[in-house]
């Protein structure tokens, strides 16, 4: 009797697990069929890292860990003394550059005041030869007459001996006058050839002085940067940095997280997606709220999967081939409907159960 009430008792539960078990795979399949769901996914939101953008010492740390920062707020400041020794340095550069600009144009004045004398001279001389040439064929008609005069003896040689030291005479002062043309055309010359060098060193100190300006801007801009402002609303992260520390250029320091805006990354089988789009509704469990229901929407899909993105991506074409199903990215936007006391206090990197409703 005992033994058949303790099969009696087994069968019993075994019926009852077995229906259970029914019931519930029944319930899964049922729901499989309108749904997609998965436990590989994180609360997610903009991390902004704090990068230092010139070298220097930390003078001051004006945020703690974990605190609320606005946009434009002081985070910490480097030691500005080497800046503004660079700064002063880039002022006089440019002073002296300006400088060089005015002594430039100054040349191109005393230049041109020569080329305009010299074409003067040329211009005076070009008359005075006119004349010259006119004394002279004078003078040498007269020399003629006065020659045919003497051989026929009308005339005494002393006349004679006159009229060619007249011609003679008329033709030094030709030749005087051309040299001295030639002379002032090449002073024209040289004074236009300064005048083209004073306008191009015009055109270097010029130059110079954008050079110089562009040298100081850069100066100012790096001076600006040893004040580091936030640039975004949000929290920061653990600040691991103190007064007197070295920070390089480029050094990420530390973040701040964006709190105005949160999503969900979940990471899909590819065998899921098949029936899953944009703008479908989704049902997410936080684990740090288990008795919170929140709401989503799926957003979008990752355009590859996480593997690829990885720091060493898989390389099927290489050594022995083993099948593995990818997992792909899908963000899942939290919709107007959740509690905004809870969506506050969610944490980028908490875990999440996700549902997506296919139908």
């Amino acid at each position: 009797m005992e033994a058949k009430k303790t099969n009696k008792k087994f069968s019993l539960i075994f019926i009852a697990l077995a229906t259970i078990g029914i019931v519930y795979g029944g319930y899964k399949y049922i729901h499989s069929l309108s749904h997609e769901t998965t436990d590989d996914a994180q609360v997610a939101k903009k991390m902004s890292p704090i990068i230092s953008r010139v070298s220097g010492y930390i003078n001051k740390v004006l945020v703690k860990d974990n605190a609320a920062v606005k946009k434009g707020d002081t985070l910490f400041v480097i030691d500005k003394s080497d800046y503004l020794v660079r700064v002063e340095e880039a002022k006089a550069n440019l002073a002296a550059a300006e400088n060089s600009v005015e002594v430039s144009k100054a040349d191109i004045g005393t230049s041109q005041a020569n080329v305009s004398v010299s074409d003067a001279n040329v211009q005076s001389a070009n008359g005075t030869i006119e004349t010259a040439k006119i004394r002279l064929r004078r003078a040498s008609s007269d020399f003629e007459r006065y020659n045919n005069l003497y051989k026929n003896h009308s005339i005494t040689k002393q006349q004679f001996e006159q009229a060619e030291a007249t011609k003679q005479e008329a033709q030094s002062q030709l030749q005087i006058i051309q040299d001295q043309q030639k002379a002032s055309a090449f002073q024209r010359n040289v004074a236009t050839a300064r005048n083209n060098v004073s306008s191009k060193q015009v055109q270097v100190a010029v130059a110079n002085v954008k050079k110089a300006q562009a040298a100081l801007d850069a100066a100012n801009l790096n001076l600006s940067y040893t004040i580091v402002t936030a640039s975004i609303d949000g929290q920061v992260s653990t600040i691991d940095m103190q007064p007197g520390q070295l920070v390089q250029a480029g050094q990420s320091l530390f973040y701040i997280i964006n709190n105005t805006e949160t999503w969900v990354v979940a990471n899909f089988k590819e065998t899921q997606l098949d029936k899953m789009h944009a703008g479908q509704k989704v049902k997410l469990k936080i684990d740090a709220f288990p008795d919170t229901d929140f709401e989503g929407e799926v957003s979008s899909f990752s355009p590859a999967t996480g593997s690829k993105f990885s720091l060493l991506p898989p390389d099927n074409a290489s050594g022995n081939f083993v099948k593995t199903v990818q997992r792909l990215p899908v963000r899942i936007n939290f919709t107007n409907n959740n509690p905004k006391d809870k969506l506050q206090m969610l944490r980028s990197g908490m875990n999440a159960d996700v549902d997506v409703i296919l139908k």
